[in-house]
């Protein structure tokens, strides 16, 4: 303070008293903006919006589950975040109090380590924390600029007194720089840049004013408003009088998890040189055998087409082991697993899926067909943990539900090497010298497989096609 006091007693003496005193109010200000700014606060710790896996850029904060004042223990579920590919519990790992909610329920598009609350581990604590904000935990820009601002006008006070007739015989001129900088999420900040959007014109309505993603989706541009000249300009310059037809469309911003498959499968098909081989299996006996199994099991089970496939590309990918090997580009290596974990393509109202079935070479008909209808259901109920959908060793994508579907081809889910595509039963004609008319009917599936030429070469994908059509046209394989 006693800085201050002789900062004043100098700008007295310059000569002004009027503006010395002005001088002197715009200190004091500077001086309360900051006690305002460096206000502490007992020790607490900022809770951070955590990364519950490892795509997650941002989250949304569907509920809280303690508010302020309650007493957290370790293991306590906090509050309940939605990531790019579940709705998961985020759990407390201390023991205190939550003193403050930063980030209150439904907000969305909360990037990875931005604080949403405030922990404290006195309760006596709690209260003092009832006008805390994010901001006063960090450095304040505004608040900077705007003292330097008073400073600088101080200076320019002190140096007009001390100089009158220079001050008065020069010409005067006003400018004034931009205070504070805009806060935008780095999301909403890279969807800004790819719309071509200036985010000087988005209002923001996350906290504290951030802009976030849904700001930007949302942003209309103010349109030009067009002169009288103009309008006559251009109804001279119509060459027709129809009018023009109206939009007919809906936008629909899009979700984490449908920006997350976006950027997996361009780096899928941008850095996986993949090529396809496809086959068509008979499937007759293997559809018997799905008949008698499912007649036999008395309700105990229901084995499914997919199941039995799921099986045998395990059997397949161990007798190729090829196919069932990872690219790892940061390791520079080719990681060949001795175990089968099958991901099986999921198709959810929010996009696409892949819960894994893990040791399917030591699992029977059954437990994988257990398995797969209890992923599936939590899949589609945003219910999955983070291991049961990431990692896997081979993919599955099975389209066989839908009959118009003979045949398709997948993307690789790196860094997975093969991906088998699954289409539709199909009644075709084959020749049949026994047939009186030379001539039967057989059930066929086109089978189709996606691969990463960097770890399987054709030669070898073939004999992986080859060993899968073997076992799936003598199903009893299966219980060898």
């Amino acid at each position: 303070m006693s800085g201050l006091v002789r900062s004043v007693r100098v700008l007295k003496h310059l000569g002004n008293p009027s503006r010395a005193v002005l001088s002197q109010q715009l200190l004091v200000a500077k001086f309360s903006t900051s006690l305002a700014r460096f206000k502490t606060y007992p020790p607490h710790t900022l809770i951070d919006m955590p990364a519950l896996s490892p795509t997650m850029e941002a989250g949304n904060v569907c509920a809280w589950k303690k508010q302020a004042g309650d007493t957290l223990a370790s293991g306590d579920v906090l509050v309940e975040i939605e990531t790019d590919k579940a709705t998961m519990d985020f759990e407390f790992q201390d023991d205190g109090f939550l003193a403050k909610i930063l980030v209150p329920d439904g907000t969305n598009d909360v990037a990875v380590g931005t604080p949403i609350g405030v922990f404290v581990t006195e309760a006596e604590d709690v209260p003092k924390f009832a006008d805390f904000t994010v901001d006063a935990a960090k450095s304040a820009p505004k608040a900077v600029d705007s003292s330097a601002a008073a400073s600088d006008s101080a200076s320019a006070s002190a140096s007009a007194s001390a100089t009158p007739n220079a001050a008065s015989n020069a010409p005067t001129s006003t400018s004034s720089a931009p205070l504070g900088r805009i806060f935008i999420s780095p999301r909403a900040k890279m969807v800004a840049l790819e719309k071509g959007i200036k985010i000087s014109e988005v209002k923001g309505t996350g906290p504290n004013g951030r802009i976030i993603t849904r700001d930007i989706e949302n942003f209309k541009p103010v349109l030009k408003t067009e002169t009288q000249a103009e309008a006559k300009q251009s109804k001279s310059e119509a060459k027709s009088s129809q009018p023009a037809a109206s939009a007919a469309y809906v936008d629909t911003p899009i979700s984490t998890m449908r920006s997350v498959i976006g950027k997996r499968l361009r780096q899928s098909k941008s850095e996986a040189p993949d090529f396809i081989v496809s086959s068509n299996v008979s499937v007759s006996k293997l559809m018997q055998l799905r008949a008698s199994l499912n007649q036999s099991s008395e309700g105990a089970y229901k084995i499914s087409v997919n199941d039995i496939f799921i099986k045998a590309i395990a059997q397949a990918a161990l007798k190729v082991p090829a196919a069932n090997t990872h690219w790892i580009e940061k390791d520079n290596v080719l990681r060949e697993y001795k175990q089968v974990d099958v991901s099986v393509a999921v198709s959810t109202p929010k996009g696409l899926l892949t819960p894994i079935v893990s040791n399917v070479e030591s699992k029977g008909l059954s437990q994988i067909s257990s398995s797969v209808k209890d992923l599936a259901k939590r899949a589609r109920d945003n219910k999955l943990l983070p291991e049961e959908f990431q990692g896997g060793t081979i993919t599955i994508s099975n389209m066989g539900m839908n009959p118009a579907v003979g045949m398709f081809t997948s993307i690789i889910n790196p860094p997975q090497s093969t991906i088998v595509a699954v289409g539709a039963v199909q009644r075709v004609a084959i020749e049949d010298p026994i047939a009186e008319s030379g001539i039967s009917f057989d059930d066929v599936i086109t089978v189709t497989g996606t691969f990463d030429h960097r770890v399987v070469d054709g030669a070898v994908a073939g004999e992986f096609m080859k060993t899968l059509k073997t076992i799936l046209e003598n199903p009893l394989q299966l219980l060898l």
